[in-house]
């Protein structure tokens, strides 16, 4: 008799000195048993969610939590039908005002003496602190849809403003895959134009159908024509009208949009009278116009009529410190479209994609994304779930094998200083200007990573 009493002071004894544990922690804990009963509340849990432990214990832990994937979702259900932990995974809760509260969830099972499931238990951790300063980034680097922390970029958008409430003609240059368009249509959107966005890619259609697209016709234009059709530029009135691929058009139809240009009117195929135009143009293409010029392969008068405000966007192999930024926008974007909950990359994953030098841009970045969230049956995206080609193109184009203990956010930014400091001659003042930094800044960052 006095064992078992002996046996169960220890016990009680136990308990406290675990519980004096559990609500020192600043994770919020809490314990079920096989009908989601909720058993055990530590004080974390408390602030938190704002329910005291006697409110919350005996309660159904879908009643207090409110979970955004109590329904159909639920991570400790899941738990205690498989005996499988679920390790940080990022939800929403609602606290006792009401008030949503994001958190990254861990859930295991808790077993009976004899090994058996009798229960489930959870940590939740609060990730107010975190999302509030995310977003503070998100919108800092984030505009109209462009990602970007680049100094190249962020100049870009600091005029983007001003080229946008005038009225002139814009030739974007850059890569295939470096968001032309999404320049084009961020200028549209803050023009404050009544008119629509209309695009059209000049280089997907031969000459006698894209004139057609941009011009429309009359019934009776030719054979197929049975009725009226408006064309892009009359579609585009105004508002914008954004011709990508400029530089792959013909010299006859080179002509014919300088007439546009310059007249700001048009004729439809098969009309007898000119129509007015008053959209505005934004052009763009992968190939340096003046050299197509120079080459006499485009006009000179149509490319100094473009030519009037001129956007050059650097291609991701110059913007490498976008690249996480990047990643966490496309794992949001698909994580809504395949209703997926990956949350992040792995280390060594993210030093492949800091690696590769990109010919396809963020476009490919993007699709790389893409091929991960087939392959990936977890929360992070590993090395295994690119493409079987990539850990071998980027030992190829860097000359050295990937390693997990390197770090590519330093790695591009040390780039990036390397490059600045080439640009301008070893000038360190005028370095730090460029890079928006100040001069000591800047010498602590070359100390660390040893430029001299």
């Amino acid at each position: 008799m006095n064992q078992i009493k002996e046996n169960s002071d220890k016990h009680k004894h136990y308990n406290r000195h675990l519980d004096t544990i559990l609500d020192s922690i600043a994770d919020g804990v809490f314990t079920i048993d096989m009908d989601f009963n909720i058993t055990y509340f530590n004080r974390a849990a408390e602030n938190i969610t704002g329910i005291s432990k006697n409110q919350a214990v005996g309660k159904k832990c879908f009643d207090v939590f409110r979970a955004s994937i109590c329904q159909n979702k639920c991570a400790m259900s899941k738990t205690m039908k498989t005996g499988k932990k679920c390790i940080n995974l990022y939800l929403d809760i609602l606290n006792c005002e009401g008030r949503v509260v994001p958190v990254s969830v861990s859930t295991s099972v808790l077993k009976n003496c004899n090994g058996e499931i009798s229960g489930g238990a959870e940590i939740f951790r609060d990730l107010s602190t975190i999302e509030t300063l995310h977003k503070e980034v998100h919108s800092k680097y984030n505009f109209k849809d462009i990602i970007s922390k680049n100094h190249e970029i962020q100049r870009i958008l600091g005029i983007l403003p001003d080229i946008a409430s005038s009225c002139s003609t814009v030739i974007i240059e850059g890569q295939s895959g470096t968001g032309k368009e999404l320049f084009a249509k961020a200028i549209h959107s803050l023009s404050g134009q009544t008119g629509k966005y209309v695009a059209i890619n000049c280089g997907a259609l031969p000459d006698t159908l894209l004139e057609s697209e941009l011009f429309g016709y009359k019934k009776g234009a030719f054979s197929e024509a049975k009725k009226d059709k408006p064309g892009r530029f009359e579609l585009a009135q105004n508002g914008t009208l954004f011709l990508d691929e400029i530089g792959d058009i013909s010299a006859a139809l080179q002509m014919k949009l300088l007439r546009v240009l310059q007249e700001k009117e048009y004729e439809p195929l098969g009309a007898t009278m000119t129509v007015k135009s008053n959209a505005r143009i934004i052009a763009a293409t992968n190939r340096t116009l003046s050299d197509l010029v120079a080459r006499g392969l485009f006009r000179e008068d149509l490319f100094y009529r473009l030519n009037v405000v001129r956007i050059e966007l650097p291609p991701l192999s110059q913007r490498m410190e976008d690249i996480p930024l990047l990643i966490e926008h496309f794992i949001q974007k698909f994580n809504a479209l395949k209703s997926k909950e990956i949350i992040d990359i792995s280390e060594d994953a993210l030093s492949i994609l800091m690696r590769y030098d990109f010919p396809g841009n963020i476009r490919e970045l993007e699709n790389l994304i893409e091929f991960a969230f087939i392959l990936c049956h977890g929360h992070v995206i590993e090395a295994k779930h690119f493409p079987k080609n990539m850990q071998d193109i980027a030992v190829k184009n860097n000359g050295k094998k990937i390693i997990s203990s390197s770090l590519p956010i330093d790695q591009a930014e040390e780039n990036t200083i390397i490059k600045v400091l080439k640009e301008h001659k070893g000038n360190r003042s005028k370095t730090a200007a460029y890079l928006g930094i100040n001069k000591s800044t800047l010498w602590r960052k070359m100390k660390k990573y040893g430029i001299t």
